[in-house]
């Protein structure tokens, strides 16, 4: 009765007002699941292709109507008669009908709808929620959030260099609490924003976007935000770092542009150790550019045993780059965005393999979101303790952390919050 009969797909919005893909898959038992497929404004080299169709006369050339027509097309027969609880069968036919080893030929857009959409139609035949479908009983774990409020780099028009200042509750005691206290920080900043004369609009990620010039400034009001709110700095709240680095490596330097200076990677890296001495830093994503694989190393043989380093550019969701990194001893952690590989199968084994080498995993987002909560069930699904999901305004950030209180609520006394624990390198 799983069989997958129909496969529909459509160009809706998302959280930037450019067109995604969204699909709908059937079931002969009358089952249906509905995936939207976010996108990123700041990528990676090796992420799966993102189709888009160039026609300048539409959407500015950011249509998908190609790869909404090859999920209807290509796609859906590649899949039509095939039961979606297999969902390794299913996403290894859509992987198969593209045919190319990054996704370009259909779109990992379009691939990547099916394949979710499959998994949100499976988990509704079997009458149970999408994390404990994917899951099982023993999910049970929700994840501490990286509540963005600052943004920079490539989410805001500011000189900022960096691209994401985040806070991690983790001296809350349950997931709802761990939001109260961010919001709470939050509305704080946006006082003392405004008292400081800055504006308080908002960025790609809905975190301020003040017109900063360096990392200690927005530092300074962060770590004042959170006192202000009653919180302990480095003890009920850490402070998560995204400079995206690749952004501002350019010619073998780290091009400052809002500083005004050019670092090279050993000067890159003293700055960004220095910042870990200054402020309480718990995690640095993207902290060296995703080809600075000397940097890479460097700096995680300084501070690895200490701070979280998280690869997003440099593993791109990919098992295979993720296994180099491990073997090479570079990072600790790993960012895992579905759309940077495309199928769920893929983002699972990625999952695991970092698991079983003690990398942490944080779950996350993309900077063009939808109101699609898929990402908040994988986090409970795969336990792995953190998300990203940008911060507590935007209904399409909001969406993922109003989903993870309500699971929260259904599991009751069986939902487990990690706090610190879970941002510890292993």
């Amino acid at each position: 009765m799983t069989v997958i009969e129909e496969v529909v797909a459509r160009q809706i919005l998302d959280s930037r007002g450019n067109p995604t893909v969204e699909v709908d898959v059937r079931l002969r038992d009358g089952s249906s699941g509905r995936a939207a497929v976010p996108s990123g404004a700041s990528t990676g080299a090796a992420e799966a292709v993102e189709l888009r169709d160039g026609d300048p006369r539409r959407f500015h050339g950011k249509g998908v109507a190609t790869a909404v027509a090859n999920a209807a097309g290509p796609l859906a027969d590649a899949v039509r008669g095939l039961h979606a609880e297999e969902q390794a069968q299913v996403d290894a036919a859509l992987i198969a009908a593209d045919g190319s080893p990054d996704k370009s030929r259909l779109g990992a857009n379009a691939i990547l709808g099916v394949s979710l959409a499959t998994a949100k139609a499976a988990a509704a035949a079997s009458r149970r929620p999408l994390y404990r479908y994917l899951g099982g009983d023993g999910a049970v774990r929700l994840p501490v959030p990286m509540i963005n409020i600052v943004n920079g780099g490539a989410h805001a028009d500011n000189p900022l260099d960096f691209q994401e200042f985040m806070v991690a509750p983790v001296g809350a005691a349950t997931f709802f609490e761990a939001v109260r206290m961010g919001s709470e920080i939050f509305h704080t900043l946006r006082r003392a924003l405004a008292a400081a004369g800055h504006n308080t609009n908002v960025g790609d990620e809905g975190g301020f976007a003040p017109a900063f010039t360096t990392a200690d400034e927005a530092l300074r009001f962060v770590t004042e935000a959170i006192a202000a709110s009653g919180y302990e700095p480095g003890g009920d709240v850490t402070i998560c770092l995204d400079p995206a680095a690749s952004e501002f490596y350019k010619g073998g330097a780290y091009d400052y542009a809002g500083e005004g200076v050019a670092r090279s990677t050993a000067e890159h890296i003293d700055h960004l150790s220095g910042l870990l001495r200054r402020y309480p830093i718990a995690s640095v994503e993207d902290p060296v550019a995703q080809d600075d694989i000397d940097g890479w190393r460097a700096l995680t043989a300084r501070e690895g045993a200490g701070t979280q380093l998280v690869g997003d550019d440099v593993f791109c969701t990919d098992a295979a780059r993720l296994a180099a990194g491990i073997a090479d001893g570079y990072a600790n952690a790993i960012l895992v965005k579905v759309n940077q590989v495309g199928t769920l199968t893929e983002t699972l084994s990625t999952v695991d393999t970092a698991r079983r080498a003690g990398y942490r995993v944080v779950m996350s987002h993309r900077s063009g979101e939808t109101e699609d909560t898929t990402i908040a069930d994988l986090a409970v699904a795969t336990g792995c303790g953190q998300i990203k999901t940008g911060s507590v305004s935007r209904s399409d950030r909001t969406a993922k952390y109003n989903r993870l209180i309500r699971i929260e609520e259904e599991l009751g006394a069986r939902a487990e919050f990690p706090g610190a624990a879970a941002l510890r390198p292993a």
